[in-house]
């Protein structure tokens, strides 16, 4: 079956965007990425690549998927009306995490009104958002893939409340080379933040969906603020 080329836009040229830009346009998909930086800082990327280095405010217009792949604290830094260019039912993915002693300082939203780390992102985009990739290596976007069915294929968890954007980001994962689990709905997003047993596991998804099942709500002390 040939896979349909979308439109993608990739917010955020880290280990984990770069490594998505490089996989998805060697997919043959059409890649916008940007940074807090500029564009002009974008031009070994996109030479590399072939994805358009672009404003951040330009990376999601007329995007099927959107990738925000930030620090958490750079997200109420981000551009308002970022997403408003983006096509209509467009998929927002969120690779976030909240890591308070290590980078991103004490959020309170988080620490006191309990919200998860992706509904806090999702109302500071004011769009809803799938999250994953937020526990996986950067490395093994690039080197971990493996056909459908091959036993050494890994599994990502992916939690959103938008089951046609939920089934988009499923769908482009497994052209990227991994199954999926579904985690559920944002609500349920925390079975997959940082410390819990599914975050950083590389396993199919029978073990994925343990782990999912085994977390627990209360947040590790590494990563309360």
């Amino acid at each position: 079956m040939e896979e349909t080329v979308m439109k993608i836009g990739i917010i955020g040229a880290g280990n984990i965007g770069g490594n998505l830009t490089r996989r998805l346009t060697a997919l043959g998909h059409d890649v916008s990425v940007a940074n807090s930086r500029g564009p002009e800082t974008l031009e070994a990327l996109a030479e590399e690549t072939g994805a358009t280095p672009v404003a951040a405010v330009e990376a999601a217009k007329g995007a099927q998927i959107v990738v925000v792949t930030v620090p958490l604290k750079r997200v109420p830094d981000l551009p308002s009306g970022l997403l408003d260019g983006a096509a209509e039912g467009a998929a927002v993915i969120d690779t976030g995490n909240y890591y308070p002693q290590q980078r991103d300082g004490r959020i309170a939203a988080i620490e006191d009104e309990g919200l998860t780390e992706s509904l806090w992102t999702e109302r500071h985009l004011g769009h809803p958002v799938i999250k994953a990739f937020n526990g996986t290596y950067a490395q093994d976007i690039l080197e971990r893939p493996r056909p459908a069915g091959d036993a050494e294929r890994m599994a990502l968890p992916v939690a959103g409340d938008d089951a046609a954007a939920k089934q988009a980001v499923r769908d482009l994962i497994d052209e990227l080379g991994f199954d999926t689990v579904d985690a559920g709905g944002i609500d349920d997003s925390w079975r997959q933040q940082p410390g819990t047993p599914v975050y950083g596991l590389r396993a199919g998804a029978e073990a994925v969906r343990k782990a999912l099942t085994e977390a627990s709500p209360e947040r590790p002390a590494d990563f309360r603020g």
